[in-house]
């Protein structure tokens, strides 16, 4: 789960390092929006961090509270892993396949790919949690 909760932070910390270096998320609004001034793209790159901060410290939340439960073995620990492993999947993929009106995926490939490693964190989490012995 500490795993987990490592990669959700990296996850969500990648966009800043991208906008202080490779400016990958920059470009891909701009190839997708041609015509969009600089203070439109860079508008739009603050909003992304804005979703993306909220969503990585949600997931942050979500790990947290996970590994709490299931340290205290809480009897819901299991079935909330499992709910939360499919939301962060879900809200992942999202971010790796929605296309916006240019066509393009809204994130470029490399940051929808980071926000979707902490989901293989997860269901190593939730295979294991399934496979112990019952939570009293």
């Amino acid at each position: 789960m500490y795993a987990g909760l490592a990669l959700t932070v990296l996850a969500a910390i990648a966009p800043y390092v991208d906008r202080g270096t490779t400016h990958l998320l920059a470009d891909h609004i701009r190839a997708g929006y041609p015509t969009y001034p600089r203070a439109r793209v860079d508008s739009a790159v603050a909003t992304y961090l804005v979703v993306l901060s909220v969503i990585g410290g949600l997931g942050v939340l979500a790990w947290l509270t996970t590994a709490w439960a299931v340290k205290a073995g809480k009897r819901w620990a299991r079935p909330a892993a499992t709910v939360m492993f499919v939301i962060g999947t879900g809200v992942g993929l999202t971010g790796l396949l929605t296309k916006d009106t240019s066509g393009e995926t809204g994130l470029p490939p490399a940051l929808g790919w980071a926000g979707m490693t902490p989901c293989l964190a997860g269901l190593v989490a939730v295979a294991l949690l399934w496979r112990r012995p019952r939570l009293t």
